[in-house]
């Protein structure tokens, strides 16, 4: 198990240090483009394997236990450790990141990005890919916070080099954005290190602040707290978020809206609650107001973007939704209660899921189109992908009621926990404050619904094909490859909530009672 955790880290890294080496004779194929993108391929189909095989061996009557540990001294000195291990909260997180890798990675190899050399971007893949899984991974707050900054140059070339429109200055917005609030949130995980006496997650978790005084929790909350706002993303921090995935290649947008805005939320999770419980009920109400906000500002956003005659960009539109659904996990994360903390992490991975989906399906739609523009998409009698491509646009439409919340799919849970968290939040928390913060959530759900089925009818609908128009290809096989897992999770998620509740809530009470448990 050990050793299954530390492959998974460092696997992606070989891989892509393999991916710049010249091909084999044996391996090239056809061509050794073809031969590097088989690499990313294999790669990481053996990272999901073994992401797997630590699920499989996972001890699952003990979930709240941290697992396949290793505590290695690197750093002496400032007492930095290489510790690894992976618990109930961040096993899901962890199998998510290498199931959307192995599929962005599949897609590209059937249809490879348009730009420069495919070396490049494999190599970039696979660096996102282990920087974000040792985010997942890791236990010290130094190399907590070395992870998280290892993803933002590999996704700022997967942007600059092979996006579209704008991509270089969507790039560049993404790249300084999420550095300024790296630098903020650095020095709050100093503070706290230097303060404590230590950098390790699992003592910090254990001592529950105890060892902190208040105005330090307070500082060092503030901080870290800018931080993972921004990658989040949190109102009105997020404006980086809708020009990098406009701009974005395919599996570029998957990776930024499945894997990267989670390590945010999961830093707050992970560090914040149970590090600095004081400084994190300070903020609490605050980081729930600015929740909600996202959650309206997201919806209105999508409403403005799916209206006839705004010229509003299909990618774009599924980015603001991002913002108002990280803001149902923020919600959730900010009642300081199991429950919305149960129902964030649920809402993490049913996000990661179905915005993947959706940003596949959306790629797919600008390749057969050669646009994303909704009014051009629906022009006179809508991009009718029920009459022109059925099974596209059927997976449209269940992508999109899987986004809005429909109960039996995965997006239901998430945010109904949090709205039932926020609706009896913590110890020490107004409750009329947090009860103003359901009904505003509850309200944006109905919001949600409106703009996703505004979409699903305007390019969904429609008329047949009339006759003589060049026909349009449907799903292909290797879409069906890429999409149909992510399909089957998100039932599975739905229907059978407990699959991932039953991981996450033992960790989460250990978590906020402060490792007693």
């Amino acid at each position: 198990m050990q050793f299954l955790l530390a492959l998974i880290v460092a696997g992606p890294l070989l891989g892509a240090a393999a991916a710049l080496l010249p091909a084999p004779p044996g391996l090239k194929g056809s061509s050794p483009d073809q031969a590097v993108l088989r690499h990313g391929v294999t790669v990481t189909g053996v990272i999901l394997l073994a992401t797997l095989v630590l699920a499989a061996g996972f001890d699952h009557d003990h979930p709240s236990r941290m697992q396949a540990t290793t505590d290695i001294s690197w750093i002496r000195a400032l007492d930095v450790r290489v510790h690894l291990g992976v618990d109930g909260i961040s096993l899901p997180l962890l199998v998510l990141t290498a199931l959307l890798s192995f599929l962005c990675a599949l897609h590209s190899y059937f249809k490879p990005p348009a730009g420069p050399a495919p070396k490049a971007f494999v190599a970039l893949l696979l660096v996102l890919e282990s920087g974000t899984l040792a985010t997942f991974a890791v236990l010290d707050l130094v190399l907590f916070f070395l992870a998280f900054e290892t993803v933002l140059i590999p996704m700022y070339f997967l942007i600059a080099r092979w996006g579209g429109e704008g991509r270089r200055a969507a790039a560049t917005k993404f790249v300084l954005y999420t550095l300024l609030g790296s630098v903020v949130m650095l020095l709050g995980l100093l503070l706290i290190g230097v303060k404590s006496g230590t950098f390790d997650m699992v003592a910090l978790a254990t001592d529950n602040g105890r060892g902190l005084t208040t105005s330090v929790q307070v500082t060092a909350v503030l901080a870290i707290g800018i931080g993972l706002a921004v990658k989040t993303p949190m109102w009105p921090l997020h404006s980086w978020l809708p020009d990098a995935h406009t701009a974005a290649p395919t599996v570029g947008s998957v990776l930024l809206a499945g894997v990267l805005l989670k390590m945010g939320t999961y830093g707050f999770v992970r560090i914040v609650l149970p590090v600095a419980p004081d400084g994190m009920r300070t903020f609490a109400p605050y980081l729930a107001a600015f929740a909600v906000a996202g959650i309206v500002y997201g919806s209105l956003a999508c409403l403005a973007l799916a209206r006839p005659g705004a010229k509003g960009d299909l990618k774009r539109l599924i980015a603001y939704s991002s913002v108002g659904h990280m803001g149902f996990v923020l919600l959730g994360i900010a009642t300081m209660t199991p429950t919305g903390v149960n129902g964030a992490l649920f809402a993490n991975v049913a996000h990661g899921l179905v915005t993947g989906l959706l940003f596949f399906l959306a790629g797919a739609v600008k390749d057969r189109y050669g646009t994303a523009d909704l009014d051009t998409l629906a022009g006179a009698t809508g991009a009718a992908l029920y009459g022109r491509a059925p099974r596209l646009g059927a997976l449209l439409a269940f992508a999109a009621v899987a986004s809005l919340g429909l109960p039996g799919l995965a997006g239901f849970w998430g945010e109904m926990l949090a709205l039932f968290g926020a609706f009896d939040p913590a110890e020490g928390l107004s409750r009329p404050a947090f009860l103003t913060f359901t009904a505003i959530g509850a309200f944006g759900t109905l919001l949600t619904a409106a703009y996703l089925l505004i979409v699903v009818r305007r390019v969904c609908m429609g008329g047949p094909r009339p006759a003589g128009e060049t026909p349009i290809p449907d799903v292909q096989g290797y879409e069906f490859a890429a999409w149909t897992p992510l399909v089957a999770l998100t039932v599975l998620a739905g229907l059978w909530p407990a699959v991932l509740l039953g991981l996450t809530d033992p960790a989460v009470q250990k978590l906020l009672a402060g490792g007693t448990q």
